[in-house]
Parts: C-alpha cells; sequence; structure tokens
C-alpha cells in the first residue's frame, strides 16, 4: 500500500482502531513503565501462509511514535513459514506495548485474507477466469481487506456503491424488469460506466442480453444452468458467477468458462494466519 492511499484512505481508520484499544490511556503499559525505554520486539509466524499488510502494521506504531522503526525480511505477497522471523520492530517500549495488539490485528486479517485468496487463485491457473472479491467486508476495513485480496492474487470487484452499476434483483425489482433496469442505468449512469445484471434464471439471462448488458451475473445458478446460460449469451457479454463460492466448487464453476467468479468467503470467512510479537526486550 502506497504512502499517498495510506495518507489519504487509511490512517484515519487506524486512529480510530487505536482509539478504538486506547481510550485513555493504556494501565497496564503504564504500570510497568514510568519511561520512555528504547526496545526491539520480534515478528514472528506462527504458521504458513501468504503476507499482507506490513505497512499497515508499522503505521500503526509511526502514528503512535513517528520515530519507531520496523525492518522487515518478507514483503506483502511472499510466502511465509511457522517459525519464521518475519521481522523487527524497534522504539518506545510503551509505545511497542500500545500499538502491539491493533498491528497484529491488521496483519493477522489482512495475511489470513491474501491466504485464503491465494489457495483459491490456484484453482483458477490455467484458466481464463478471474477470482473477483465482493463488497461483504466489515465496516471500516474494506480499503485492507481488498488490498490482500489482491495480494493473494485475486482482482477487486468494484470498490464501492460509487464505483459501477450493479443492478442487483432488489433493483429489477423496483425498476419493474431487467429491460426496464437496463435503460434507466444506460440513461443516468456516465457512459464510461460498464452495466452488470444480476440473473437467476434463463429467462433473466436472455432479457439482460437482448437489453444489451455488459456483464451478466449469475447468481446462485446450478453448474448445468450456467452451462447453458454461458452458451445463451454467447459471447455478447462478459459472465460473472456468484453465490456460495468456495474452494471446493471454483474449479467446477472455472470449468465452465465464465469470465469471471466473485466470492464473498475471500473476504468474510477467511481465517487469520496467526502471527506474534515476541522476545520484547530493552537495547542501548
Amino acid at each position: 500500500m502506497n504512502q499517498i492511499t495510506m495518507t489519504l484512505q487509511a490512517d484515519h481508520l487506524i486512529l480510530e482502531a487505536l482509539k478504538e484499544d486506547i481510550s485513555s490511556e493504556d494501565v497496564s503499559t503504564n504500570a510497568v513503565m514510568k519511561e520512555a525505554v528504547k526496545g526491539e520486539v520480534e515478528l514472528i509466524c506462527k504458521q504458513d501462509g501468504i503476507v499482507a499488510g506490513l505497512d499497515v502494521f508499522r503505521r500503526v506504531f509511526e502514528l503512535l511514535d513517528s520515530e519507531t522503526e520496523a525492518e522487515f525480511y518478507c514483503k506483502d505477497g511472499d510466502a511465509v513459514e511457522k517459525g519464521q522471523l518475519m521481522g523487527k520492530v524497534t522504539g518506545d517500549i510503551r509505545v511497542l506495548l500500545s500499538g502491539e495488539r491493533v498491528a497484529l490485528n491488521y496483519l493477522q486479517r489482512m495475511s489470513g485474507i491474501a491466504t485464503y485468496t491465494h489457495s483459491a487463485a490456484e484453482l483458477l491457473k490455467g484458466s481464463k477466469t478471474k477470482l473477483l472479491d465482493t463488497r461483504k467486508t466489515t465496516p471500516n476495513m474494506r480499503i485492507f481487506e481488498k488490498y490482500a485480496v489482491r495480494v493473494g492474487g485475486g482482482y477487486n470487484h468494484r470498490y464501492n456503491l460509487s464505483d459501477g452499476v450493479l443492478l442487483k434483483d432488489n433493483h429489477i425489482g423496483a425498476a419493474g424488469g431487467v429491460a426496464k433496469a437496463v435503460k434507466m442505468a444506460r440513461e443516468y449512469a456516465p457512459f464510461v460506466r460498464k452495466i452488470e445484471v444480476e440473473v437467476e434464471n434463463l429467462d433473466m439471462v436472455r432479457e439482460a442480453v437482448e437489453a444489451g448488458a455488459d456483464i451478466i451475473m449469475l447468481d446462485n445458478m446450478s453448474p448445468d444452468e450456467m452451462e447453458e446460460a454461458v452458451r445463451v449469451i454467447g459471447g455478447r457479454a462478459e459472465t460473472e458467477c456468484s453465490g456460495n463460492v468456495t474452494r471446493e466448487n471454483i474449479g467446477r464453476m472455472a470449468s465452465i468458462g465464465v469470465d469471471y467468479i466473485s466470492s464473498g468467503a475471500l473476504t468474510h470467512s477467511a481465517p487469520i494466519l496467526d502471527i506474534s510479537m515476541k522476545n520484547l526486550h530493552a537495547v542501548e
């Protein structure tokens, strides 16, 4: 994550996380550390996976004290192993103790998403299908979670509601049908925006094609229905499948020949990657 993105989009979120964890003071740390003492702590991986979020981890400590220094022996996207020394953080021991939990929460969560995404993306190797995330992200964590998806080898769907047109079942219901929804979107949305339509059956597929949708999302269809839908579309629109996509069934979906597979599980169901800060000690 580059410095401009960090400053404009992430710093205020990290500060809010720190304020949540330290409402007035860190009582435990202040009880045992009466004054500033320079210290060093090791960042240890406790589980095999893909690391993501090192810059965010570092930034937590920098926002508490700009003189804190972090040295990493790996980079985002690297495979890490249980027991591996990933880096060291040096600075005021009070800062290292007070920032530890927030910094690890970000790093563990983001690395877990990158690890899960990587395992799913590997199943699509050799196919034309790209793996996408969704907006099913943790509130106020979207920028971090979607970044982690990219680190893991996936791609980002729209970032938010302002980012693109996706006409889902309730939009279609409100408009009075697929054709009407697409027509209204064409008239309202900027011409640079593609129009994606979510469909649930073959009749809706045909209607979306005739209406000129740019992307057709096949939602919660059976593999047989998806195969028929891809045949009906015949390249006249890009295709995406979604709905209960997991590592266990993603290969079968890719074999159908869709352009994209979107999975909310990448962000809402990825377990954390176990990472710890250990061996804190004073240094000269």
